[in-house]
């Protein structure tokens, strides 16, 4: 009579199993989910961290760090593979690395003598206008037009695709930035 009640108690630990684990799946795919709001809000925390960025360097302080922070925060080097083709790169169009990103964002790098700073403008809004956003679990992707104000002249227009994934801790974090000045004719 033993025997059926331990094969009784090893079954429900098994169907005990299969719960926690289903429900720890459900869990993980509810958390991995991204919105058009997180988006969105990722959207923004990079535009203002690239004002930031300007006014830090406008005001004398820290700017290598504060691009460090940038790149650290937004993008996914730590987690593998970034993407990042700059709106204004000619010699080197593609950066595979962390060092290439910072150096488009402030220049003075002699590993890429082209970059003058984009970031050091220096811009005070960047605003973007979404197309389209394509989410698939905790992989996201926005292209579209974002516009930077610079403090004199005229507001830039840039067309963007930026690729999203989210972390362990819930934020999003870029692995694909393709920007570029609009074609005309």
């Amino acid at each position: 009579m033993k025997t059926p009640i331990k094969s009784l108690q090893t079954v429900k630990i098994i169907i005990l199993g299969f719960v926690i684990i289903l429900t720890a799946g459900v869990v993980r795919a509810e958390r991995s989910e991204i919105t058009k709001e997180q988006v969105v809000k990722a959207q923004k925390a990079w535009g203002d961290a690239l004002v930031n960025l300007g006014k830090t360097y406008a005001n004398g302080q820290d700017y290598k760090k504060a691009a460090e922070n940038l790149v650290g925060q937004l993008y996914a080097y730590q987690t593998g593979q970034v993407l990042f083709k700059p709106t204004k790169a000619a010699d080197i169009k593609f950066r595979t690395t962390k060092e290439g990103a910072i150096s488009y964002f402030i220049g003075h790098n002699k590993n890429f003598p082209e970059d003058k700073g984009f970031a050091l403008k220096p811009w005070t809004n960047v605003q973007f206008k979404n197309a389209a956003t394509y989410i698939n679990g905790n992989v996201a992707m926005a292209m579209g037009k974002y516009f930077f104000t610079p403090q004199k002249g005229d507001v830039v227009k840039v067309e963007y695709t930026f690729g999203y994934v989210k972390n362990d801790d819930g934020k999003l974090k870029i692995v694909l930035h393709h920007s570029s000045l609009p074609y005309t004719k």
